[in-house]
């Protein structure tokens, strides 16, 4: 059997729930025992209960934020590029195999989003000539 990490993080929308991986029982069954509450928005380590955390731990759970951080970041962008391309398909798709009724449906819903779209790109990119 391959060796376990020391720590689980369990992920949620916006951080993890920490746990400490013990297989040092009776049975050798797993055990996750919750140590911390990790909030990227707000960059927060928060113990669990009476958990007093070791230096070990707020490294291990630093590294793992830094890391998740990193891997959202790169998420985004490629979310952004996905985009790009579901546009480019949502063109080609308009032009050559909408019906009227689909065109009747979607139209107005991605005029408005192209439209304030362009508007916040616009913006930027002026910002950013200043």
């Amino acid at each position: 059997m391959a060796e376990l990490p020391e720590y689980y993080f369990r992920i949620r929308e916006n951080g993890a729930f920490v746990f400490r991986v013990d297989t040092e029982n009776r049975q050798r069954r797993i055990e996750l025992d919750q140590i911390a509450v990790v909030n990227l928005n707000k960059s927060e380590i928060k113990p669990h209960g009476q958990t007093r955390l070791s230096q070990r731990d707020m490294d291990e759970i630093t590294a793992w934020m830094h890391k998740r951080q990193a891997l959202l970041a790169l998420r985004d962008i490629d979310d952004i590029h996905r985009a790009i391309d579901y546009l480019n398909t949502t063109a080609h798709w308009a032009q050559s195999r909408a019906t009227p009724d689909q065109l009747d449906e979607v139209t107005d819903a991605l005029l408005l989003a192209m439209h304030d779209l362009r508007t916040v790109l616009v913006r930027k990119k002026a910002d950013r000539l200043k």
